[in-house]
């Protein structure tokens, strides 16, 4: 049995069809109101904060994905996150599963220097203080031989579907609504995007590779990275009319945090979109060199035809 905790999500319903194509179709969702992607999926309603709840959904499982998101909203995570990670750690620990923790960069330093596994966490806001907060929680349950478990880290998204990040929302829904894209910040600094399906196929096989336990992981990428400008001029030979952008400074989302919670929630990634954004998955690509990563280009091709 391999338990998706956090299920429903564009990351979690892709990991799932990956692992009912290549690894099991013995496969159980847990969420709050799980839904089946596949017709063999097993569904519980579980909260993750409640112990005994997440007790019950880890049981009887080999391998348990940790992928839940929560709405962007400092206080919510604050208040969630690290119970939620208590809670699937100390069931994992109680039923002996394995566990795969999907991790983002918030930890890390908004600064060009290449970012490894090996980066020193260094959050520069309340919700990077609760990723470096939640990934130190199991780093160091695997220290002490508590869990067996791995870590998978994956820089912004971009990609198809529900797919839900500023790249997106900002440049290419709008470009696919024929409308003109926003850049945050500054439009030639480069980007470290991961292609969302990539990021799932990656937890897949990273969870069913005995020797990937123990360790980080940053999920693959194409490592030839593109600035906002250069992603959007791809988007207009993709779509065959020129595409004009809007820069959105620094100080545009600084007046409107006054005003609109969202922007307020934002605002402290913005220093990442401001120097290059170099994420280093050559780990990854080196460990396992037939995986296929998704170039920006075709990723951009996808998006805008489907």
């Amino acid at each position: 049995m391999q338990t998706v905790l956090g299920a429903g999500g564009p990351i979690a319903d892709e990991l799932v069809n990956e692992l009912h194509r290549n690894h099991t179709k013995d496969i159980r969702l847990v969420s709050r109101k799980p839904s089946k992607v596949n017709d063999t999926d097993e569904l519980v309603a579980a909260d993750l904060t409640d112990a005994e709840a997440t007790s019950r959904a880890v049981a009887g499982s080999d391998i348990a994905y940790l992928t839940v998101g929560l709405p962007l909203d400092s206080e919510l995570w604050e208040r969630q996150f690290p119970a939620m990670m208590r809670n699937v750690i100390d069931a994992c620990a109680e039923h002996g599963t394995k566990l795969v923790f999907f991790d983002n960069t918030y930890m890390y330093p908004g600064t060009p220097t290449p970012q490894t596994e090996s980066t020193a966490f260094a959050p520069g806001g309340r919700k990077g203080r609760v990723r470096g907060q939640i990934a130190t929680m199991l780093l160091e349950a695997m220290r002490a031989g508590r869990v067996e478990a791995l870590i998978g880290r994956a820089p912004e998204f971009y990609g198809p579907g529900r797919t839900k990040s500023y790249t997106n929302s900002l440049v290419f829904d709008r470009i696919k609504a024929g409308k003109r894209p926003f850049v945050p910040v500054d439009a030639q600094a480069k980007r470290s995007l991961i292609w969302t399906p990539d990021a799932s196929r990656a937890l897949a096989l990273l969870g069913n590779t005995p020797d990937a336990y123990g360790q980080t992981w940053h999920l693959p990428i194409d490592p030839d990275r593109q600035s906002y400008d250069q992603l959007i001029k791809t988007a207009g030979e993709v779509t065959g009319r020129k595409i004009g952008y809007t820069v959105l400074p620094m100080l545009a989302f600084g007046l409107g945090r006054r005003f609109v919670k969202p922007l307020d929630e934002m605002y402290e990634l913005l220093v990442r979109y401001r120097d290059d954004n170099i994420f280093d998955s050559s780990k990854f690509a080196a460990r396992f060199p037939e995986f296929q990563v998704t170039s920006y280009r075709e990723g951009v091709e996808r998006i805008l035809a489907g």
